[in-house]
């Protein structure tokens, strides 16, 4: 139970199953390193060559993230994108992740905001969301 606790919050802290054009598009708005919280992007993230990557050591409670492609990486957990979803103005993503003691599939709910940050939701109730700020695209 312990360990599906750990691959669920490393799902965020936080698509290729219908396939990988309609994932990919409905990733568009997601791609870039991601914090959420009062940390500056230069404590958690370095840039490497083309992308970003995390400092380190790894800081593994970091509330961040990195979409590349139909990649999601947490400090924790590496995830495969496998699908994405509307959900009324939300976008249900199905990932696929594993860390190093287990894999699990992970549901995550976010939704891009008009001000170019994004917001997690625990659940479709949830109606405040946790609030992240893109760091680089």
């Amino acid at each position: 139970m312990r360990v599906a606790g750990l691959v669920r919050a490393a799902g965020l802290g936080l698509g290729l199953c219908v396939s990988g054009a309609m994932a990919q598009g409905g990733l568009s708005g997601y791609q870039g390193a991601w914090l959420s919280g009062g940390a500056d992007c230069a404590e958690v993230y370095s840039s490497a060559g083309k992308g970003t990557s995390f400092k380190r050591p790894v800081d593994i409670f970091a509330p961040a993230f990195i979409v590349s492609g139909n990649r999601l990486r947490t400090p924790q957990a590496s995830c495969r994108i496998k699908s994405v979803r509307p959900v009324g103005d939300r976008q249900r993503l199905v990932l696929d992740c594993a860390n190093a003691v287990a894999g699990n599939e992970v549901r995550v709910l976010m939704a891009t905001q008009p001000d170019g940050s994004l917001k997690r939701y625990f659940n479709e109730q949830d109606t405040t969301g946790t609030a992240y700020q893109r760091c680089s695209r």
